[in-house]
């Protein structure tokens, strides 16, 4: 891969609500230019591209990807759209930032691995939260042994709803259901502080679409350390963290996914830690994303495709438990 220089070119692929934030925050990183956006209709990434300053506007996502003045695109559409997205983009030999999950599962995300491989091409799983100043100190801090071994992870992410049929978090065509869209956050929080899991324990209830509604996981791991883990699309919970050690404790506040601050507790005390900053937190992967560029390297150490991958794999170990499955690809013919 040949070291990319600043400013980097950037991409975005689809015009949600999650595309209009991360170019909101690209404004925050130095040498990011927004060069490009591509939607499957023209007058939506001409409007889009219009409301946040970006170059040109492309009309499909393979214009989007033949862009030359384009070095990395960001996958921002639904789940189900993902592979084809991303595998058009490397096909043209752009380096990606895909949106979490990186697929629907481990097949199709392994084969996104291999493309990129192949090609010599950077990318890499937009899990922001790994990425965040706080979760990045956090991970540190159980490294070096602030809270002694850990013995349990604590994480819930619940959302409020309802949400009506059709909506994309009831649609299995769409990738729906809690696990993937809500799930996927206290994963990658355990599986940062304690790695893969010996054994994986789930239960949801489904909705009449056959989507997780709620979802509780239970990961067993060999130093005898325990992941407790929520995810749910009918209520509002807490959405905080905790990680336990033999010394201590360390409490993530509600979005813990996106934190500015923790607290530290040891030796009878409580220390708050603050990291506070400015945006919406995917700055830091874009930064990530530049820094790798900059360095010609393929992927991570921050977000690494392994970890993804063992991701991926505990979420089809957890859908094949609560009975949840999903069609091919249904955009897989635009690629």
């Amino acid at each position: 891969m040949t070291k990319h220089v600043s400013p980097v070119r950037w991409g975005i692929l689809g015009t949600g609500a999650i595309a209009a934030t991360f170019a909101s925050d690209l404004a925050l990183v130095a040498g990011a230019e927004l060069a490009a956006v591509g939607s499957r209709r023209p007058e939506t990434a001409t409007a889009f591209a219009r409301r946040h300053g970006f170059a040109r506007a492309h009309g499909s996502w393979a214009e989007l990807a033949a862009d030359d003045e384009v070095d990395v695109v960001y996958v921002a559409t639904p789940h189900a759209m993902h592979h084809a997205a991303a595998q058009t983009c490397l096909a043209a030999g752009k380096a990606v930032l895909c949106e979490k999950p990186l697929t629907l599962d481990l097949a199709s995300s392994t084969h996104l691995v291999h493309e990129a491989r192949t090609r010599g091409l950077f990318l890499m799983e937009a899990m922001w939260m790994r990425c965040n100043p706080a979760i990045r100190r956090v991970a540190e801090l159980v490294a070096e042994g602030a809270i002694g071994e850990v013995t349990a992870v604590h994480a819930d992410f619940g959302l409020a709803g309802p949400f009506p049929t059709g909506h994309r978090l009831r649609n299995p065509r769409l990738g729906g259901g809690a696990a993937l869209d809500l799930g996927v956050y206290p994963l990658h929080l355990a599986h940062l502080i304690l790695g893969t899991p010996e054994s994986v324990q789930s239960w949801a209830r489904l909705t009449p679409e056959g989507v997780d509604e709620n979802t509780g996981m239970l990961l067993g791991y060999a130093s005898g350390a325990v992941a407790a883990l929520t995810c749910g699309i009918g209520g509002a919970t807490r959405n905080a963290a905790s990680i336990t050690g033999t010394r201590g404790r360390i409490d993530l506040p509600p979005e813990f996914y996106v934190p500015r601050s923790f607290v530290l507790h040891r030796d009878g005390r409580a220390e708050t830690v603050e990291l506070p900053f400015p945006g919406h937190g995917y700055q830091y992967e874009a930064a990530e994303v530049q820094r790798c560029l900059a360095a010609g390297e393929l992927e991570s150490p921050l977000v690494p495709q392994t970890a993804t991958m063992e991701i991926m794999n505990l979420l089809d170990a957890v859908r094949a438990q609560i009975g949840v499955t999903y069609e091919p690809d249904p955009y897989a013919a635009l690629s």
